[in-house]
């Protein structure tokens, strides 16, 4: 445990923070499987919406930082080729 009284906040921000992160990549990966399982039940609307509301998510999650773009970029490129290929 730290003795000096800066450290002991760290402390107590760092783990708020890793908390809010917990949290909003859960919520990334939530939403993403909310579009897979759209995709496999075969409904193309509900995919596009499910999609729709995961994509502004992601760039968010990208712009924080809490995950890499190139990652967020490879998410929904699948994702998008995933509906696209529904009949």
């Amino acid at each position: 445990m730290p003795n000096i009284k800066s450290a002991k906040k760290r402390v107590v921000l760092a783990e708020k923070s890793r908390q809010r992160n917990v949290a909003a990549r859960s919520k990334m990966r939530t939403l993403i499987k909310n579009v897979i399982k759209a995709v496999e039940a075969g409904n193309k609307e509900s995919a596009k919406a499910a999609f729709a509301v995961a994509e502004p998510v992601l760039d968010r999650a990208a712009c924080k930082g809490l995950v890499h773009k190139n990652k967020v970029a490879r998410h929904k490129s699948n994702l998008a080729a995933l509906i696209k290929a529904m009949n």
